[in-house]
């Protein structure tokens, strides 16, 4: 199996999200989805990215840009970087997708799906309760359900849940995705390694 947890508020988590889901129904893995705050993440663990965004290397930055584009350009995606809103407030987000994951399992899925393009593709703010809930009626899901249920204590501990056990595990960011819970790999760029994973391990079995 392998564990995704994501933030849809990163651009190389959408990546990731995007080239993943081909990359396991070639193996024949599922995909457990792991919804997380990553800012948390950053607040507890990891708070040298603030320093980027801080004091940011002219160089190293344009180099990003062009590395994200390229990534962006491979996968078919359109990434705008940054977007007006940036970093955003992906907190509600993230809430519903484990709303949805735990009311209406299918529609997690389109829900991500849809936020990250929201975000990264329309350069709208996913923060706002419009945003969420014009998403949700394109889904079909309720939107004042969907307000209400993200506010559930339980859905706000699962987040912080995920969130605490993604760090206990090693991980520093998003995506970290693991394979059979111990190989770890973070990033989108990590896929390849990934693929070679699962190779190893079908031959193995073979």
């Amino acid at each position: 199996m392998i564990e995704f947890f994501f933030d849809c508020s990163s651009p190389w988590t959408y990546l990731a999200f995007h080239n993943i889901q081909p990359l396991a129904d070639e193996f024949g893995e599922t995909i457990a989805w792991r919804p997380i705050l990553v800012g948390g993440i950053f607040n507890a663990i990891n708070p040298s990215v603030y320093a980027q965004r801080d004091q940011p290397v002219p160089a190293k930055a344009a180099y990003m840009k062009k590395d994200l584009a390229d990534w962006a350009r491979a996968a078919g995606l359109a990434i705008r970087m940054p977007p007006r809103v940036f970093p955003v407030n992906s907190v509600k987000a993230m809430r519903g997708c484990l709303w949805l994951d735990r009311e209406r399992t299918s529609a997690m899925l389109p829900f991500a799906r849809a936020v990250f393009e929201a975000y990264w593709g329309a350069d709208l703010d996913i923060s706002q309760d419009a945003v969420l809930h014009e998403i949700c009626l394109r889904l079909g899901v309720d939107p004042d359900e969907f307000l209400a249920g993200i506010a559930a204590p339980a859905i706000k501990q699962k987040l912080k849940a995920n969130t605490d056990e993604v760090m206990a595990r090693g991980g520093f960011g998003s995506p970290t995705i693991f394979v059979d819970a111990t190989d770890m790999y973070f990033g989108n760029d990590r896929l390849p390694l990934i693929r070679l994973a699962l190779a190893r391990r079908r031959a193995s079995a073979a």
